[in-house]
């Protein structure tokens, strides 16, 4: 439906009237070959019963139908009306084309969003607020949560079966297939080794740069780094946790056995983390080096400077 032609001021041309509801057009469409133009409600409506233009009935489809053009549209927008909620107080006049702006803030608007001052702290419309009752509010919203809350443990019951059934099944292959461990084994390996022999090999020229106790924010940058670099995902967060001194090799859990391993370290295989001032020593680059030197998947050494 058009707007009221009653709502306007000042004079509006007939060729802006819909002929079907005899309101001003609203969101409104024209026919292709007489160019007539109606609401586009009206005229969907219409199409309901037949299939003709309104004022002439000359043959028209739903998919024959075009946008106005610009000019009629601009026309349209230039409209002086009075906000909806005049009957409310409002004695506003604004052109069309900021009607729906004005009347989402108009604070005569009965059905404005507004916050209970009460104490529930809620938004509801204006209207609402006399009869508002935010202890009827509350309620309904803690056995709307609580609903959710049965609902969520539900879905979760029935996920922690069908992991249970998942384990199971892997149980039972495991079992008739003891090959699979190992078969799985190996492709983690393989993917690990993919991803080191992809990194720049790096030469350490400080080791007494070395920082044993990294805060949260490098190793996120790490980490991120690490992410970036293609490393996989299963081994990231080992990767990560291996990069504090807590969880340091024996040959590297103190003060005095780095100063007396120090000559040891030029042995290692280290990798590059590229953009960042630290190495990665993969147990699989460095088989070479005694074990109170490793660590499983492999260690992130981050530095303060002297990487080259």
């Amino acid at each position: 439906m058009g707007f009221d032609l009653g709502r306007f001021h000042g004079e509006v041309d007939e060729e802006l009237i819909c002929s079907i509801c005899s309101g001003v057009l609203e969101d409104p469409l024209q026919a292709p070959q007489c160019e007539h133009a109606f609401c586009r409600s009206c005229i969907h409506e219409w199409f309901l019963r037949q299939q003709t233009c309104p004022v002439d009935r000359t043959p028209v489809t739903t998919a024959q139908l075009k946008p106005v053009p610009r000019i009629l549209r601009n026309l349209l927008s230039r409209l002086l009306i009075t906000c909806d909620n005049s009957s409310f107080g409002c004695g506003a006049v604004v052109k069309l084309d900021r009607l729906t702006a004005h009347e989402a803030e108009c604070e005569y608007n009965p059905k404005r969003p507004v916050q209970c001052q009460q104490g529930c702290g809620l938004v509801i419309p204006k209207d609402e607020l006399k009869g508002h009752s935010c202890i009827k509010e509350m309620r309904v919203l803690v056995q709307s949560q609580q609903q959710q809350m049965t609902d969520f443990q539900q879905e979760l019951n029935e996920q922690k079966q069908e992991i249970d059934l998942l384990k199971e099944c892997i149980r039972t292959i495991t079992i008739s297939h003891p090959y699979v461990p190992n078969l799985v084994e190996s492709i983690g390996q393989d993917e690990i080794s993919r991803w080191t022999s992809s990194l720049q090999r790096a030469r350490v020229t400080r080791w007494g740069g070395m920082i044993s106790t990294p805060d949260v924010v490098l190793q996120a940058m790490v980490k991120r780094a690490l992410i970036e670099s293609g490393c996989p995902s299963h081994i990231i967060n080992d990767l990560m946790e291996n990069a504090h001194e807590r969880r340091w090799p024996s040959g590297l859990s103190t003060l005095e056995t780095r100063q007396t391993n120090r000559r040891q370290y030029e042995n290692y295989v280290c990798k590059r983390i590229p953009g960042k001032q630290a190495v990665v020593v993969m147990a699989c680059d460095n088989s070479h080096m005694n074990v109170d030197l490793l660590l499983n998947p492999g260690l992130v050494m981050i530095f303060a400077h002297g990487i080259e």
